[in-house]
């Protein structure tokens, strides 16, 4: 898989916390996430990082981790991929 583009984001780029990295390797999903667009990418990472707390960052990892499973959700937003044509 190619890695992400994250050139035309605005948004200053987040860098992946160990705990995120692991938890999406244990769970199977790094596919899943590289696979969805940069700007949702960093967006999942900024999210989590600014929690305060350790249970408020614990939950929205979960979400994350939720939602990448399901593959139709963004931030509890409906989302659906689109393909690229070739």
């Amino acid at each position: 898989m190619a890695e992400p583009d994250f050139s035309k984001l605005s948004r200053p780029i987040q860098p992946m916390l160990d705990r995120v990295g692991e938890a999406l390797e244990n769970r199977g999903l790094m596919t899943a996430y590289r696979s969805r667009p940069p700007y949702q990418q960093n967006d999942y990472l900024a999210w989590i990082a600014r929690a305060k707390r350790p249970e408020t960052k614990e939950k929205r990892l979960a979400q994350m981790l939720e939602e990448l499973e399901r593959g139709d959700v963004y931030m509890k937003m409906d989302w659906k991929k689109i393909s690229k044509k070739e």
